[in-house]
């Protein structure tokens, strides 16, 4: 079938202090945050991913380097705008997001609706086109020890 494609996507960051916790567009109080090149939003760089691997068009370190000087720093909403533009330009469009996000803390479920609003404006689909989910690591592994985040988001595309 040509009309839909799925993509998943996946990432991780290590957690430090001395950097902002973004996660799904908006910023979250927290004493450690997301190192990366960018604002380190795993979330969006997970659905960025899945994006851009329903279409076979790569990963997001092929189209935003995180050695390139012009996204350090960059707000990642800027990369979900990019990539939606991407699958847009090919004729396809955006149907839903599901995603996963694994942290021992914060709780993050009263954050959930602002990340929607900022996901959905970023991509110009309703909010109820995106499903994020949180979850914990059960304290095993380097998420359970709060060394690091991780994110896996699933999307599908409809052909225009």
């Amino acid at each position: 079938m040509h009309g839909i494609k799925i993509g998943h996507g996946y990432d991780v960051h290590q957690l430090a202090e001395g950097y902002k916790l973004t996660l799904g567009g908006i910023e979250i109080p927290h004493h450690v945050g997301s190192m990366g090149h960018s604002d380190a939003d795993v979330l969006l760089h997970a659905i960025c991913d899945a994006m851009l691997g329903a279409l076979s068009l790569g990963d997001i370190g092929l189209h935003f380097k995180n050695t390139d000087p012009r996204w350090k720093g960059a707000d990642s909403k800027i990369f979900l705008r990019e990539v939606n533009k991407m699958i847009n330009e090919k004729g396809w469009e955006l149907g839903n997001i599901d995603s996963t996000l694994i942290l021992q803390e914060p709780k993050i479920g009263k954050y959930v609706p602002q990340m929607k609003e900022a996901i959905a404006e970023s991509l110009s689909i309703p909010t109820d086109c995106i499903s994020i989910k949180a979850t914990t690591a059960e304290t095993m592994g380097f998420v359970g020890r709060k060394e690091g985040l991780e994110a896996h988001a699933v999307c599908l595309l409809f052909k225009r």
